[in-house]
């Protein structure tokens, strides 16, 4: 076996995450516009191609109950529900779950299948229609198959070709484990940043509950956590496990350990890409082994129907934890015979009676969550409306705002969630506008520094993994933005002041339907001050600007949605913020994070560091990375300085974040510098690149190559120009 770079050397920086921006994997090729092929499906026969696999059992994978509609729901919920607010990573975009390490996830166990059928469908519609799109459409079809009114659906996911290598998925080293590292302080129910799964390998929680126990407190916690951290309320959390429980059955008869063969990423290639197959297993259809999770049974008698039954089984009988067939924990009803029995799922002469999971009997037990089941079972259409909503919001959590949005299903509502932005109903400024709007801001008493960092601070919220943040809204002035530490907002505050005053001034000078908005005057303050700085380093540049970015009000943020963008550290403008209890191992890894979030790639990150230094654009005005004698001048003298060994770097406690910097002959402190500075001198390919724009040729290519990198971030959120 050939080791890697990151066999040899665990602790290496894994620059590597950022060329996944670089290059296109997709075989269509870098011209392939996916929204103009999805316009062009025939939707509805799409959805009957899609019902038509749905119904017509397979022999070499039969349907339970002749429907693999349950099947599909699982599919899709497994695909979208691996999303989470924190980083905004997995969720249903890119169609992850078909490659690994999703693909052969032990919660994913015959997902392989699902997919397998859908595959003629695939390729029927070729580059027209998605993986990331199909597999969650048939979840939705499955459900109105069943009996089910959909809220709606919206097509726009455009395939992954690559596994995303920048999710962090946990400490474990071993599937459907949970260490107490997972947990701040090893307390069950709090999670450490970034995830949302309380157990390696699994979507959510663990169904036996916490530690594999049926601890149903415990259970209840760790439910509200996760589901937390996927973004949605009590209510929600109810309605997709209620919902999503009304249909199919779980497959434990025997224990899963014993029975199952390699996941797919391990099987014997002659599998073809299907897994978890073995031979010998007493439990088989098809010639393939139907054990996932060793739980066993149907939720309800009516496993492909819309109806109550699950909410009337949980509230109306009385439970009890046992180990079932497959050795797992799952719970039997104390009055076993008084439950209206399922069809068997391959034998409809024979019945089995419904059972409930350790994640079930706590929702019952949990005092706010069966407050809600009690409201569902009372009213079934208040029900019957909570998991539209809410299924709807799980698979299109990912996909940003609704302009993204694709096809005749799209509802006309826009939730909050979808973080809104008005329409802007003025005429754009042109170029003799802009030019003006310039000479404004660079007139008033804002410094080339501020005016940088407040436009940094707006646009560098994007996070392109579920398209949220940026500078469009200019929600920098809203709360919770206005009151980040990172923002400064003392300082954030005069700053706004003075470009609303330019704003209002200008709005108010025209005669004509010509307008400008403050999400616009924020980027191009930042822009102005950048092509200032540049000039002054003898260097004449435009940063290009695009406007018709338009300004959220308050109502149209969600508070709480949006604390979670607030950066707990931001390399660019050297915030280290404070104690950090999270999965990032160093303040390194956080500036790499950040960086793939905003799509750059390494010389990207490299340029926009070395030119926020030169801009002065740090937090609280420090002169800590700012390797010049007079900040706001857009040179190469963060990486001359950095890679000199007139100089000699020393850190000022054991925690090794931040250094001094003296001159190595006479010992005089020069400069502070943190990890995200010396980071570019220590790591060998960061250092190349210092040494190419440090050199004395390269303070023009850095120059240019800043402009590229900074217009880029200030736009990453403009869908509209796509």
């Amino acid at each position: 076996m050939t080791w890697s770079n990151q066999d040899w050397w665990p602790n290496l920086l894994r620059l590597d995450v950022l060329d996944d921006n670089t290059v296109d994997a997709n075989p269509y090729g870098e011209d392939f516009d996916y929204a103009e092929e999805f316009q062009k499906l025939d939707y509805e026969q799409v959805k009957a191609d899609i019902e038509e696999v749905m119904t017509t059992s397979q022999d070499w994978w039969p349907a339970d109950y002749g429907h693999y509609g349950p099947l599909f729901i699982r599919m899709a919920w497994h695909s979208a529900g691996t999303y989470r607010t924190h980083d905004g990573r997995a969720g249903a975009s890119g169609g992850l779950q078909r490659l690994p390490p999703e693909s052969s996830w032990p919660d994913n166990v015959n997902l392989d299948k699902a997919r397998r059928l859908l595959e003629p469908v695939k390729m029927k519609y070729g580059r027209q229609l998605s993986w990331a799109d199909l597999i969650v459409l048939a979840g939705n079809v499955a459900l109105e198959s069943m009996g089910f009114e959909t809220f709606g659906f919206a097509g726009g996911r455009e395939d992954e070709y690559l596994p995303n290598e920048a999710t962090e998925w946990g400490p474990e080293e071993e599937w459907e484990t949970t260490s107490p590292e997972r947990f701040h302080e090893g307390e069950v129910g709090n999670l450490k940043d970034p995830l949302a799964n309380t157990v390696m390998g699994l979507i959510y929680v663990n169904p036996e509950g916490p530690y594999g126990e049926p601890d149903v407190e415990g259970s209840a916690k760790n439910i509200r956590n996760e589901f937390d951290r996927m973004a949605m309320d009590d209510d929600e959390t109810v309605a997709l496990i209620a919902g999503g429980h009304t249909f199919g059955k779980v497959h434990g008869a025997d224990d899963p350990d014993e029975t199952l063969g390699p996941e797919p990423e391990a099987a014997p290639i002659d599998q073809q890409g299907l897994g978890w197959q073995h031979e010998g297993s007493e439990d088989k259809i098809g010639g393939l082994d139907v054990i996932t999770s060793g739980i066993e049974g149907p939720w309800n008698a009516t496993p492909t129907r819309w109806d109550m039954g699950y909410v009337d089984n949980l509230l109306d009988h009385e439970w009890e934890a046992h180990k079932g067939p497959g050795g797992a924990w799952q719970w039997r009803a104390k009055d076993e015979e008084e439950i209206e029995p399922a069809p068997d799922a391959q034998d409809a002469s024979e019945t089995q009676i419904p059972m409930m999971l350790t994640t079930d009997v706590a929702l019952k037990r949990d005092p706010e969550y069966r407050e809600v089941l009690e409201r569902f079972q009372e009213n079934p259409d208040a029900f019957q409306e909570a998991f539209a909503r809410a299924w709807f919001k799980l698979l299109h959590r990912d996909m940003g705002p609704p302009e993204r949005y694709l096809g005749p299903e799209v509802p006309d509502e826009v939730m909050l969630w979808q973080d809104p932005i008005p329409d802007a109903d003025y005429d754009l400024i042109g170029d003799q506008e802009i030019a003006e709007l310039k000479a404004a801001i660079l007139d008033s008493d804002l410094s080339v520094s501020r005016l940088a960092k407040t436009a940094w601070a707006s646009a560098s919220t994007y996070r392109d993994s579920d398209k949220r943040g940026g500078a469009n809204g200019a929600r920098i002035r809203l709360e919770p933005q206005r009151s980040w530490e990172v923002n400064e907002p003392e300082a954030l505050e005069t700053v706004l002041g003075t470009l609303e005053e330019i704003q209002e001034e200008f709005n108010s000078s025209r005669s004509d339907g010509t307008r400008v908005s403050l999400a616009d005057v924020i980027v191009l303050g930042g822009n102005a001050a950048v092509e200032e700085a540049a000039a002054d380093a003898g260097y004449d540049v435009t940063v290009p600007f695009e406007p018709g970015r338009t300004d959220a009000t308050q109502e149209q943020t969600d508070v709480e949605s949006f604390e979670v963008l607030e950066p707990k550290a931001d390399g660019f403008r050297n915030y280290l913020g404070g104690e950090y209890d999270d999965l990032y191992d160093s303040l390194e890894d956080r500036l790499l994070d950040h960086a793939d979030l905003l799509t750059l790639s390494v010389p990207e990150m490299t340029v926009l560091v070395g030119g926020m230094r030169a801009l002065g654009a740090t937090y609280g005005g420090s002169d800590r990375g700012v390797f010049i004698h007079e900040a706001g001048t857009l040179t190469n003298d963060f990486f001359v300085n950095l890679l000199s060994m007139d100089y000699e770097w020393e850190p000022v406690s054991e925690e090794a974040e931040v250094f001094e910097v003296r001159d190595r002959d006479t010992g005089v402190l020069e400069w502070e510098a943190t990890r995200f500075d010396l980071v570019f001198g220590s790591n060998a390919r960061l250092r190349t690149l210092a040494v190419v724009y440090g050199a004395a040729d390269g303070e023009e290519e850095f120059v240019h190559d800043f402009v590229d990198a900074w217009s880029k971030v200030m736009k990453l959120d403009r869908f509209d120009l796509e």
